[in-house]
């Protein structure tokens, strides 16, 4: 995919402008002006021009903060959603049905939601952390697993019987 050296340029630069200021020294940097701003005031006589200085350069930063963030977390959500993606692909027992779930609509999302809780509830009644089930697989594993429980468990009995 082409992108413009326009757009490289804002990329480059909303990265580089996130993690500054995200950074520790950023914040005690907007905490210092804070700090000066107030212990100026009786310089200025807490004069309607001493507020507005703060007000609109806070209301700047703001306002241009969070076209930043939006472009920093799309671009990060975006990545998670290639991770996820590629683990999804490439287990075979997860739904490939999920790819590109963050498409799907509210009602959709919904009812799949309600899907996975009742795989919840039937995972607790296993008591078991390792359950887990794709959209059209769910009972077929979940007997799997079941299958797998009986069959360590008479190895384990195996053992035992045969240790003695």
């Amino acid at each position: 995919m082409k992108t413009n050296s326009f757009t490289q340029r804002f990329e480059s630069f909303a990265s580089t402008a996130t993690r500054a200021t995200g950074s520790s020294t950023a914040f005690l940097l907007a905490l210092t002006t804070i700090i000066v701003w107030v212990f100026t005031g009786p310089l200025f006589g807490y004069s309607d021009t001493w507020q507005l200085v703060i007000n609109t350069s806070t209301t700047i930063i703001t306002f241009l903060m969070v076209f930043l963030i939006q472009k920093s977390q799309n671009k990060d959500s975006l990545a998670m959603q290639i991770k996820l993606n590629e683990l999804i692909a490439v287990n075979r027992k997860a739904s490939n049905r999920l790819l590109n779930v963050e498409d799907l609509s509210e009602v959709e999302l919904m009812a799949l939601h309600q899907f996975f809780g009742k795989l919840v509830e039937k995972a607790k009644a296993q008591d078991s952390l390792y359950e887990t089930h794709s959209v059209e697989e769910a009972e077929e594993i979940h007997q799997e697993k079941l299958d797998e429980q009986e069959h360590r468990r008479k190895d384990k009995q195996s053992m035992k019987r045969t240790i003695k």
